[in-house]
C-alpha cells in the first residue's frame, strides 16, 4: 500500500513539473537555510564540550561595587585566592590560576610568537587536558618545564613525537625543557592556549602578587561531584570579605556551561550574552521553514479545483478519507525528501562562504547520526507540516458534488491562503526593517567620536624584546626615514580595558563611594601618535624623571573632582602624591557603546606592552610598514615583526552586531525569494484560471495595462495588509533590541517606507510577469474551446 502511495505521488510530481519544481526548490531553500543555522547553533551550544565534567568546572570572577552598582571583572582575582579556596572549602577539589602571555620561542633558526599561559598544575585536570606524551603529575615539578600542544610542537620541531626533554628558548632569555605534549584544544573552546608553564615563573620575585589588593589573574576551580553548587557559591562569596574586610568585593562561581553563551553580567548577575543570538537565529530558522511550507500549502489548495475530479473519482471507487489523507501527505513528504536531498548539495556548496561569514569552521558530517537525523527530521517535519492541511482539505470533497460539478468553491481555503501570503510578506518586511536598523545602529556607533584617530594607526606588540629599551632610537630612525610622524608606548591595548584602581584620592573626594579609576602608562608622543587631544594644560616632556610626579587626567576624571580648574591640584595614589598637569579629551575603550571611564595617565616607558605608530600623511601604508619592519629588525633582533591596525581592532568590536546584520540581510533576502516563489506560482495559477475571462476582456477592448491591473490588484492588497501588521511589530521588536544599548539610534520613518516600498515593488514585479504573459496571449487560443 505504502509503495502504491509513493508511486502515485511520484506520478503527480512528474506530471506537474512546474509546480513541483516551485515546491521542491522553495522547500530546499528553507531546509538549506535552517540547516546552516542549526550547524551554527550546534557549534555555539557545544562550546567547551572538550572539558570533561563541565558542570563541575567554574571560573571565579569578582563582583566589585563602585558608586552603588556591582561590576563583574574576569581575570581580576588576587593571586592567593585559588589556594585559599582549595584549602578552606572542602567541596573544591582543584583550584588553579591562569594568566595569558605571548612568548617568543626560538629553536635553532626558527623563531615564532605564540599565545599561552602561566598556570598551576591543577589546571591540567580542571580542563581535562589529554597528554599524548609526558606525565601530567611531573610536568610542572621543574620550574622551567613547559607543556606544548601538538600543533606548536610540530611547528617548532617538525613533529610532535620524541620532543620530550628537548630545550626551547623563550624571549631569547630563558631555556625551558619540554615536559609534556597535549592534544590540540578544540576550536570551540573559550580559553585556548598553545603552551603552559608553571605559575611561579610569573610570581617569583613579585611580592605584590601575594597581596589581596592586586587583581591580575583568572581563577578556576573544580568541585566535588556531590557538592551543592549554591552552598559552595555562598562560601566562595564570603572568602574575600573575610580576608580583606572589604564587603564590596566578592568572588563568585561562574559555570563552564555558561562561559560562552552567558558572559554578559549586569549588577553582578548573569544578564544574557550570545544565547540571545542562538535563540534569535533558531527562531529565524523556524520562521524560514514555515514560510517555505506555506508556499506548498498555498499552491496545493489553490490547485484544488484541478484535483477535485481525482478526489471525486477515487472516493466513488471506494477510497476512504483516511487513505486520501495518507496519499496527499505522502506526496508532500516525497516533495520534502527530494528538497532535503537537494539541500544537502546546496549546503556542501554554500558552507565555505557561510563559514567565512560567521567566522567558524563548520562542516556537514553526514556520518554523524545527529546530522543525518536532523536533516531527515527537518525534511519529514516540512513534508508533514506542508502536506497535512491540503490533505485534509482535498480529502473533504464530496464525490457526488465533484462529479456533478456542483461543488462550491470553499471560501475558507481562499481566506487561509490569503492569510498565509500576508504572513509571509509580514515576516519578510520585519526582516528587512531589522536588517536596516542593525546596520544603522552599527554605522552610528562606528562613526561617533571615540576620542582618538584610529585610521591607519599601527599597533605593535612591545613586550618581551628590546623595543622599550631602544625606544628613543627606534623613534628617531622612524622619523628620519620620512615615513613616520610620531610614535608612543602604552601599557595596554588602546581599545581594551586595562589596569584600574579605586585607591586614588584627592581633596573633596566623596568618602562614601568607591570610584574606579583606570590608569595607563604612556610616553610623551603617545597623545600625538594616537590623535588624542590635550584639552587643557601641558603634556609630558621628554624627561621621565622630570614628570615622575605628574599625571594627566581625562575629562570624566576632571568632572569628578568638582573643581573649576583641576590643573595643579594634587592627587594621592599608592602613598605617593601626583600633580595634575593636563586634561585629555575622553576616549573610548572596551565598550564602544558605553561612555568613557575616568582615566589617569602617567609618564613611564617600562612595562609598556604596545607601541603605536602614526604614519606621515601621503605615504603609502606598504612603505611605512616596510620601514618600521626594517628598523625593528635592527633594534629588536630575533623578534618577528607583528602589527595590526587599530581600525581593524575597532571593527572587530562589532563582530556580533555585524553577524546579526549580515545574517538578517541574508534571511530577509531568502524570505522574500521564497515568498515570491509562492506568489509566482499563485499568480500563474490564477492567470490560468482566468484565461478565458482575459480572452473575453481583450476581445471587448481591454488594454494590457488594465488586465495587468486586474490580476495584480488582489496580491497588492494582500501585501499592503501585510505591511499594516509588520510595521508596528517590526518597530516594537527593534525598539526593544535597541534598549540594550546606551548609545543608540532613533528608528526613522524612512526605514519603514523603504521596507514597505521594496516589498510592494518586488511583489508587483513577481506577479506582473505572469499578468503580462496572460495579457499578451492570443485571445483566439483562449476562446477556441468556448
Amino acid at each position: 500500500m505504502i509503495k502504491n502511495y509513493f508511486k502515485i505521488a511520484w506520478r503527480n510530481i512528474y506530471r506537474n513539473k512546474g509546480y513541483s519544481a516551485l515546491n521542491i526548490f522553495g522547500l530546499a531553500i528553507g531546509i538549506t537555510c535552517a540547516s546552516l543555522i542549526l550547524l551554527w547553533v550546534e557549534d555555539e551550544v557545544n562550546f567547551d564540550e572538550g572539558i570533561k565534567d563541565k558542570n563541575l568546572v567554574f571560573n571565579v570572577p569578582t563582583n566589585q561595587k563602585y558608586d552603588g552598582a556591582w561590576r563583574t571583572f574576569f581575570m581580576a582575582t588576587p593571586g592567593p585566592l585559588a589556594s585559599v579556596l582549595k584549602e578552606e572549602i572542602p567541596e573544591i577539589k582543584k583550584a588553579a590560576r591562569l594568566r595569558d602571555e605571548n612568548f617568543l620561542f626560538s629553536v635553532e633558526d626558527k623563531a615564532i610568537k605564540s599565545k599561552g599561559a602561566y598556570t598551576d598544575e591543577d589546571l591540567l585536570e580542571i580542563f581535562d587536558l589529554n597528554f599524548i606524551a609526558g606525565n601530567p603529575n611531573e610536568a610542572f615539578k621543574n620550574k622551567n618545564g613547559i607543556v606544548l600542544t601538538q600543533m606548536l610542537a610540530t611547528i617548532l620541531f617538525g613533529s610532535n613525537e620524541k620532543v620530550l626533554g628537548k630545550t626551547i628558548q623563550v624571549d631569547q632569555k630563558t631555556n625551558y625543557t619540554i615536559t609534556g605534549i597535549i592534544e590540540d584544544l578544540p576550536e570551540n573552546t573559550t580559553y585556548s592556549f598553545s603552551w603552559l608553564v608553571p605559575f611561579r615563573n610569573f610570581t617569583d620575585g613579585k611580592e605584590w602578587t601575594q597581596d589581596y589588593g592586586s587583581n591580575f589573574t583568572d581563577t578556576f576551580v573544580k568541585l566535588d561531584p556531590t557538592a551543592d553548587v549554591e552552598k559552595v557559591d555562598k562560601k566562595v562569596r564570603a572568602v574575600l570579605p573575610a580576608k580583606t574586610g572589604d564587603k564590596e568585593t566578592e568572588a563568585i562561581l561562574f559555570s563552564a556551561k555558561d562561559w560562552h553563551l552567558r558572559g554578559y553580567f549586569k549588577d553582578g548577575k548573569i544578564a544574557g550574552g550570545r544565547i540571545e543570538y542562538v535563540r534569535l537565529f533558531s527562531f529565524i530558522a523556524l520562521i524560514i521553514l514555515i514560510i517555505a511550507c506555506v508556499n506548498f500549502m498555498n499552491l496545493a489548495t489553490a490547485r484544488s479545483e484541478k484535483r477535485a475530479g481525482e478526489v471525486g473519482m477515487r472516493k466513488a471507487l471506494g477510497s476512504g478519507r483516511k487513505q486520501l489523507i495518507f496519499q496527499f501527505t505522502t506526496e508532500a513528504i516525497l516533495n520534502a525528501v527530494l528538497a532535503g536531498i537537494l539541500s544537502i548539495v546546496a549546503i556542501i556548496i554554500i558552507l565555505p562562504e557561510f563559514n567565512s561569514l560567521v567566522d567558524k569552521n563548520l562542516s556537514l558530517n553526514l556520518i554523524l547520526p545527529s546530522h543525518i537525523l536532523s536533516l531527515l527530521c527537518i525534511s519529514l517535519a516540512c513534508g508533514i507540516l506542508a502536506g497535512l492541511y491540503p490533505a485534509f482539505y482535498l480529502s473533504s470533497f464530496k464525490p457526488i458534488d465533484v462529479l456533478k460539478g456542483t461543488r462550491k468553491k470553499a471560501g475558507s481555503a481562499s481566506l487561509i491562503r490569503k492569510c498565509l501570503v500576508v504572513g509571509q510578506f509580514a515576516i519578510s518586511v520585519i526582516l528587512i526593517v531589522s536588517t536596516i536598523v542593525v546596520y544603522e545602529q552599527v554605522h552610528y556607533v562606528k562613526n561617533r567620536n571615540i576620542g582618538l584617530q584610529k585610521e591607519n594607526l599601527i599597533e605593535i606588540p612591545a613586550a618581551g624584546g628590546e623595543i622599550i629599551k631602544n625606544f628613543e632610537s627606534i623613534v628617531q630612525e622612524l622619523k628620519s626615514s620620512g615615513t613616520v610622524e610620531s610614535a608612543g608606548l602604552m601599557n595596554s591595548q588602546i581599545l581594551s580595558g586595562g589596569n584600574n584602581t579605586s585607591s586614588v584620592s584627592w581633596p573633596g573626594r566623596p568618602n562614601d563611594k568607591d570610584i574606579l579609576i583606570s590608569f595607563r602608562t604612556i610616553t610623551p608622543e603617545f597623545l600625538k601618535a594616537t590623535g588624542m587631544k590635550l584639552k587643557e594644560g601641558r603634556g609630558f616632556g621628554n624627561s621621565q624623571a622630570a614628570d615622575s610626579s605628574n599625571v594627566l587626567i581625562s575629562e570624566t576624571f576632571a568632572k569628578l573632582m568638582i573643581t573649576e580648574n583641576p590643573i595643579g591640584n594634587k592627587i594621592q595614589w599608592q602613598e605617593e602624591e601626583f600633580t595634575i598637569t593636563g586634561i585629555v579629551e575622553d576616549y573610548l575603550y572596551d565598550d564602544m557603546y558605553g561612555s568613557s571611564d575616568p582615566v589617569m595617565f602617567y609618564h613611564q616607558a617600562e612595562g609598556a606592552d604596545y607601541m603605536y605608530v602614526k604614519p606621515k600623511p601621503g605615504i603609502s601604508t606598504t612603505q611605512v610598514l616596510e620601514n618600521v619592519e626594517e628598523v625593528l629588525k635592527t633594534q629588536n633582533p630575533g623578534f618577528p615583526f607583528e602589527y595590526r591596525f587599530v581600525d581593524d581592532a575597532f571593527n572587530a568590536k562589532f563582530k556580533s552586531e555585524q553577524l546579526v546584520g549580515n545574517l538578517s540581510q541574508i534571511f530577509a533576502l531568502i524570505a522574500i525569494i521564497i515568498s515570491c516563489m509562492g506568489l509566482f506560482g499563485l499568480s500563474a495559477y490564477m492567470a490560468e484560471q482566468r484565461r478565458k475571462e482575459i480572452g473575453v476582456r481583450k476581445v471587448l477592448g481591454s488594454s494590457v495595462l488594465n488586465i495587468v491591473k486586474l490580476l495584480s490588484k488582489d496580491f497588492l492588497i494582500l501585501v499592503i495588509i501585510a505591511l499594516l501588521f509588520a510595521i508596528p511589530l517590526a518597530w516594537f521588536i527593534m525598539h526593544t533590541w535597541l534598549q540594550d544599548y546606551a548609545y543608540r539610534i532613533t528608528i526613522s520613518a524612512w526605514i519603514f517606507v523603504f521596507a514597505g516600498g521594496s516589498a510592494i515593488i518586488i511583489a508587483l514585479l513577481t506577479v506582473s510577469f505572469q499578468a503580462i504573459k496572460a495579457a499578451t496571449a492570443d485571445p483566439v487560443k483562449s476562446l477556441r474551446t468556448e
